[in-house]
């Protein structure tokens, strides 16, 4: 699927028709102290969001529940107008609440408000990509998608969105999802130590479906983590940037979204995940997870 070179590691993919640089940038830590209110440092927001972009990344990951609202905003103040290569990708399905929770918001009214939030704060006439977010914050909950996935392809026909994908979804979810409209994408935790998806990564890999993992480093033990760290310190290099190189070399659908608020940090991550892991540390590091 790979179809043109960048200087970023990992190459290219393809999401429909939209084509993007492996490594892209998730927009979540732009905001205040859990994931809501506006940042301590608004310009140096600003400024890791440029930064981005000259790098090379085409592709960032948002949600207009971030903040509520304040991730949109920071990019389209620091980015619009939007250069042609930028793929903005959002999500819907949850919300904030006063507590900071994020519950369940997948009525098909909450799913059409949610969209026409994402265009207004993002100011777009179409989303380029929309994520069904499922589950709730514990992960993966069985149960249909079929009224939330239809209210989305609705708006996908009405021209307010180009491409559709799933977020914290379970495999019958995503056969269900297949059965009523093509998605390009699937946003699933995995990582090293979290491995469930293995054969989901595979078969998406084979139906030239992107597969984006969140939480890079999420839910490691400390047996985990001390394995991870001794590769990378016989590498000389950070944890985070052993478990993004794995990553990458995974499979060529994987699409890095690590975030950051610190423009240090985003050349740091794009630096780790290009280091080259030979067969034998893939083989240390396969071990971590089984």
């Amino acid at each position: 699927m790979s179809t043109s070179t960048t200087s970023l590691p990992g190459g290219t993919w393809t999401m429909g028709d939209l084509t993007v640089a492996r490594f892209g940038y998730g927009a979540m830590q732009l905001t205040g102290p859990g994931v809501m209110g506006p940042p301590a440092d608004h310009d140096g927001a600003l400024a890791v969001l440029r930064e981005a972009v000259r790098l090379g990344i085409t592709h960032i990951d948002t949600a207009d529940a971030y903040g509520p609202h304040v991730t949109n905003r920071l990019i389209r103040e620091a980015l619009h107008p939007y250069p042609e290569s930028l793929r903005i990708v959002t999500k819907v399905g949850a919300v904030r609440d006063a507590q900071g929770g994020w519950p369940p918001a997948r009525e098909p009214d909450d799913l059409r408000r949610s969209v026409h939030s994402n265009l207004e704060n993002l100011g777009v006439e179409t989303l380029d990509l929309v994520n069904l977010r499922l589950g709730d914050a514990a992960g993966p909950q069985p149960g249909s998608l079929a009224t939330a996935y239809e209210t989305l392809v609705e708006l996908q026909q009405q021209g307010l969105i180009r491409h559709l994908g799933l977020s914290n979804a379970t495999r019958e979810q995503i056969a269900e999802a297949r059965t009523i409209a093509p998605f390009v994408c699937v946003q699933n935790l995995y990582n090293l130590a979290h491995r469930q998806d293995d054969d989901l990564v595979d078969l998406l890999a084979e139906q030239g479906v992107a597969y984006v993992p969140f939480f890079p480093l999420g839910g490691f033990s400390p047996l985990q983590s001390s394995a991870l760290s001794a590769v990378a310190a016989r590498l000389g290099t950070r944890p985070m940037s052993v478990a993004l190189a794995w990553l990458l070399h995974r499979s060529p659908n994987i699409l890095l979204i690590p975030g950051t608020s610190s423009v240090a940090h985003l050349r740091e991550n794009i630096t780790g995940a290009g280091i080259t892991l030979s067969g034998e540390d893939i083989a240390e590091l396969d071990s971590i997870g089984r």
